[in-house]
């Protein structure tokens, strides 16, 4: 957690260093209105102690128990604050929490801030990557009554440590789907409910999620196979986030000589390594993107607003709960959004990879990250039917499902580029959506272009990109450093959306032999199970989208692709 926690020391020093040197009429001293001020913009800050004009104003209310266990640190910071220009303590626990105490001195020395820190969203970014990252079983007992199997088949297995999960699919053992040929009349749903008493999950056209207090999923299978012969029939899959714990400064500034781009926000010089890895600042100088542009992120939701992203933000949807706005809950879909579209050039956080391109919420993950097959797919073609151009998907199953591979097919034939994470089970183990010939499979590279540790591999993987310790917005209006092939996933998808952006007339498919075609071949020669057709590359693939000018359907990635899903749909 590292990365995670320097981040934020580094926003709660900049913020205190931005207090101290504004001379504007708002930061009046005669109040404690300004340090409350600072308090909202900041959760994580517990106390603030100002030094100024032979004055002291303190703000915020701790327990009597938290102060006297810091007290040793902040007597340090008020000490040293008169000798620093800054000072920070190691973090230091208080009934099972942990905190850090830090100071910044104004530039004229003449006033000074003490802070005392509370680590949660450091603690939070923890528990998200543990469970993420498979290192403790995961999905657990809770929402769903949860039955785990052998991938392909419907053998009991059992999920011990998180390291299992790369050989088990997730299901809910009480549900069942079914594709019937036609929509079931109002009869039918009695006699299915005095028979087996069923009652409907869910339901779009003529595909029905049923729950059964009585029967299991295996015993409802077999009793729509042989009683109605629908085009398909199967368990109700779970489908999980795909992101770890994880761990040379530029002018801050905008600079175009040399055909690079530097933006100026406040961490991306120190912190953003995985951008020009692959091109981005000198990509620019050809696409920026559009903001006509729309991808929808596919995911737990999106902190609405999040300043470095309430600007770029497409109205979206809650399939979880239709009633609620898509806010994330989880920390996952801000973090991926991030990636894709956080403001970029604007003196705060981090950059997206894309300046103009709008993001849209689509929450299909609930409040523990796990969704059904029917939230995804339900969200695939809400995401469809209202203008997405890209969807990104950072999530997966081992598990193949008719119902989601159907949503998969309809928004390719409408159009859409549809990118996935691979999974981090470091496993050669087809994972879904992303095996799907009509999707774009991303597997994770790190900072020495090799396959991150945990990335899934196999011959299904079509490129890959960053995927460790990437700096992304986090909810809380925060920053948090991630890894995971759902943190590789969001980079193809906008460079997709920078693609679409410098050549509006590429079909979705020659968009993706574009990204494939353009890539840094790495690992073997040629295409590999690793890298697939290697690391994209931003300036390489604007540039081929830039010429191509001629069909690319002859490109031999993309006959094979046909083939497999003309001869999935036989």
């Amino acid at each position: 957690m590292e990365a995670t926690e320097r981040l934020s020391r580094a926003q709660v020093a900049r913020d205190i260093r931005n207090f101290l040197n504004d001379k504007s009429p708002t930061r009046n001293a005669s109040t404690n209105q300004p340090l409350n001020n600072l308090l909202r913009a900041h959760p994580e800050i517990l106390y603030l102690e100002w030094s100024h004009s032979g004055r002291k104003q303190t703000a915020g209310k701790p327990s009597a128990d938290l102060m006297s266990k810091a007290k040793p640190y902040l007597d340090k910071a008020r000490s040293d604050s008169n000798k620093e220009a800054r000072f920070s303590t190691p973090v230091f626990p208080v009934a099972g929490k942990s905190y850090f105490v830090m100071s910044e001195r104004s530039s004229s020395a003449k006033e000074h801030i003490i802070a005392l820190v509370s680590t949660d969203v450091i603690q939070a970014v923890e528990r998200h990557q543990r469970r993420n990252m498979r290192l403790i079983p995961y999905p657990a007992e809770g929402r769903y009554r949860i039955e785990s199997v052998v991938p392909g088949t419907h053998t009991d297995t059992t999920v011990r440590t998180g390291e299992d999960n790369g050989n088990a699919s997730h299901y809910a053992v009480d549900e069942i789907v079914v594709k019937f040929r036609e929509p079931l009349t109002q009869k039918q749903l009695l006699q299915l409910r005095k028979e087996l008493d069923l009652t409907v999950v869910k339901h779009t056209r003529n595909i029905y999620v049923f729950r059964s207090k009585k029967h299991q999923t295996m015993h409802l299978k077999a009793y729509f196979l042989e009683k109605w012969h629908p085009v398909f029939v199967e368990p109700h899959y779970l489908y999980l986030t795909n992101d770890l714990p994880t761990s040379g400064i530029r002018p801050n500034a905008t600079n175009e000589e040399n055909g690079v781009i530097v933006p100026n926000d406040t961490l991306y010089a120190e912190y953003q390594w995985n951008l020009p890895d692959i091109s981005t600042e000198i990509g620019w100088q050809i696409s920026k993107g559009s903001k006509d542009i729309i991808v929808a992120v596919v995911d737990t939701g999106v902190q609405s607003d999040h300043p470095d992203l309430k600007g770029r933000l497409v109205p979206g949807t809650n399939i979880v709960n239709p009633s609620a706005a898509p806010e994330d809950d989880v920390g996952h879909g801000t973090h991926v959004a991030g990636i894709i579209a956080a403001d970029v050039n604007n003196n705060e956080g981090v950059a997206g990879m894309t300046w103009y391109t709008k993001v849209m919420p689509v929450k299909v993950l609930d409040s523990s990250g796990a969704g059904s097959t029917y939230s995804v797919a339900e969200g695939i073609i809400w995401a469809t039917d209202h203008g997405a151009h890209v969807i990104n998907m950072s999530l997966g199953n081992y598990a193949q499902a008719d119902f989601l591979h159907d949503a998969i097919k309809y928004a390719y034939e409408h159009g859409v580029v549809l990118v996935a994470a691979s999974g981090n089970d470091n496993t050669e183990r087809p994972g879904y959506p992303a095996a799907y010939p009509e999707v774009l499979a991303v597997s994770a590279t790190d900072p020495n272009e090799a396959r991150a540790e945990y990335s899934n591999y196999g011959d299904y993987i079509d490129v890959a990109a960053p995927g460790s310790s990437i700096p992304s917005t986090y909810p809380g209006s925060r920053y948090a450093a991630l890894s995971g092939t759902s943190m590789a996933s969001p980079h193809v998808a906008a460079l997709a959306s920078l693609v679409r952006a410098a050549n509006p007339g590429l079909s979705n498919e020659e968009v993706m032999d574009v990204m494939r075609r353009s890539a840094k071949d790495l690992g073997k020669s040629g295409k590999d199970i690793e890298f697939g057709y290697g690391m994209i590359d931003v300036r390489s693939a604007l540039q081929t989208a830039n010429g191509a000018q001629t069909s690319l359907q002859l490109f031999p990635q993309r006959v094979r692709k046909e083939l497999e899903r003309l001869n999935a749909g036989h």
